[in-house]
């Protein structure tokens, strides 16, 4: 697979770089503090995501988290509507996810934002509220959009743990279907022993019984029921970041990064793999290895601070015309740099090329929050951040994003261009462990990247501003 330059195609126009988030509402909220940290970093909107009306293109919804914990979570969820392509967005009426938003008390933050449309138009919303960062109280909780109201739904808890037991529910995603009308898919990992059960606390440091099951929710009528969870997978696994893609057939395809087999993390099972369902997700067939993964610390150049980002967390789309897969990640491929990698495969993900490096940023330098989406007439899109402009000894992580396109299904790319930056990534949130022990500058684990219509494409993404996180909209226009 080449990174050279394609034949025919001109590079993309980009539209004005739209400020979308703006002050927060939750700033004074007193749920959330843990006995480590008692403050969170207001006004700060991370982990984007986005999604297009397919049955009005001009119609999208944004997502981020408000408000982050520096040990997990965040104060509430924000979402933001427009209906002029991207060119000005409104803030949506806040969806009583946690405390701070009017919802349980019992759930003092929420995490993990993600919306979608499905076939008909109809728009979902899911989070994660939990208690606090340890692995206590954990839930998941969707809603749908009511349009003739303009506001959210109620949401639904359809999964809901108390964290004893060793039980968490972590990274949740859900997609809709482009081939069946009010279908909707949720997917997230659920870590817990057979049963439920735990054993011995020594016991359980050399247990080979614990994993990371990907769990699966569906709604068949637009959002207002959805089904039990069950487990896509019950095995000695433990699959992380699962996203669901449906294919021209209506096929999904469950893309998740297998960090272990067995107790612990370990190198013998790392692999990013994918499940296929061919009834709607009630039947799904056993991982298939895709490649194994490596994966190295996110560092500021200057002085190795972490930075905490998409690495090994995949992102999937689908050529609706020819079915070809494309699945994206940040890998080391043995080495103690990361890059964004891609993967392909053209007959139902049953072969794939790859990885190949996509990053076009040169030896040397890292690359991550990778987003990839395909447009109707089979352009690919491809959107990473690099630190290739940073300066050693300056005091700035200099920071830039970038996009790439092929029309050729990835055989060749188009020049790479500037999308966003510099930005100093040392004015982020931190994201930590514990005081003292910090996990890494934190803008998100995840960012958004949807085609609008033809070629058009929107980027929506997280980046530092004089409060420390901002969500910014870029339209991406393509003759």
């Amino acid at each position: 697979m080449s990174t050279t330059t394609g034949a025919s195609a001109a590079p993309f126009s980009l539209g004005a770089d739209v400020l979308v988030s703006g002050a927060s509402t939750l700033t004074a909220c007193p749920y959330g503090a843990s006995a480590d940290f008692a403050a969170a970093y207001d006004n700060t909107e991370v982990e984007p995501q986005v999604a297009v009306n397919p049955a009005s293109p001009s119609e999208m919804i944004g997502v981020t988290q408000q408000d982050r914990w520096p040990d997990g979570g965040a104060r509430g969820l924000s979402s933001w509507i427009t209906h002029n392509g991207g060119a000005s967005w409104t803030k949506l009426p806040d969806v009583p996810w946690s405390g701070c938003q009017g919802g349980p008390t019992r759930f003092g933050r929420v995490t993990d934002p993600w919306v979608t449309y499905d076939k008909a138009g109809n728009a979902y919303f899911i989070g994660q509220p939990i208690d606090s960062a340890a692995l206590g109280l954990s839930a998941i909780s969707v809603t749908s959009f009511d349009r003739a109201a303009g506001t959210w739904r109620p949401p639904q808890i359809i999964q809901e743990d108390l964290g004893d037991r060793g039980v968490f529910n972590d990274k949740v995603s859900i997609t809709g279907d482009p081939t069946r009308p009010g279908y909707a898919y949720a997917t997230w990992l659920r870590g817990s022993y057979p049963n439920d059960g735990r054993q011995h606390p020594i016991a359980d440091l050399h247990s080979f019984a614990y994993r990371g099951k990907p769990m699966f929710s569906r709604t068949t009528d637009g959002g207002l029921t959805w089904s039990t969870p069950v487990p896509m997978r019950d095995s000695n696994t433990y699959m992380q970041g699962n996203q669901i893609a449906v294919g021209p057939d209506g096929t999904l395809y469950d893309v998740a990064a297998n960090l272990f087999t067995g107790a612990g993390l370990n190198d013998k099972g790392v692999y990013m793999g994918v499940m296929t369902s061919h009834d709607a997700g009630l039947h799904w067939s056993a991982p298939a290895k895709i490649a194994p993964i490596t994966f190295a610390q996110l560092v500021v150049p200057d002085d190795d601070f972490p930075i905490r980002a998409e690495d090994y967390l995949p992102d999937i789309a689908v050529d609706m015309t020819s079915g070809a897969v494309h699945v994206v990640w940040a890998d080391g491929l043995g080495t103690a740099l990361n890059k964004v990698v891609l993967v392909k495969s053209t007959d139902g993900g049953r072969h794939w090329s790859g990885p190949t490096v996509v990053a076009a940023g040169g030896a040397g330098v890292q690359s991550y929050n990778h987003a990839i989406d395909v447009s109707d007439t089979g352009m690919v899109t491809l959107t990473y951040w690099d630190d290739r402009n940073n300066v050693p000894g300056d005091g700035i992580a200099t920071t830039d994003i970038w996009v790439r396109h092929s029309h050729d299904g990835t055989q060749t790319w188009e020049p790479e261009q500037h999308l966003h930056g510099p930005f100093n990534h040392y004015t982020a949130p931190v994201s930590y462990f514990a005081p003292g022990d910090p996990r890494g500058l934190f803008l998100g684990d995840y960012m958004g990247l949807e085609t609008i219509s033809g070629n058009d494409t929107i980027a929506f993404f997280t980046s530092t501003g004089n409060d420390g996180a901002d969500v910014h909209a870029v339209r991406l226009n393509h003759s």
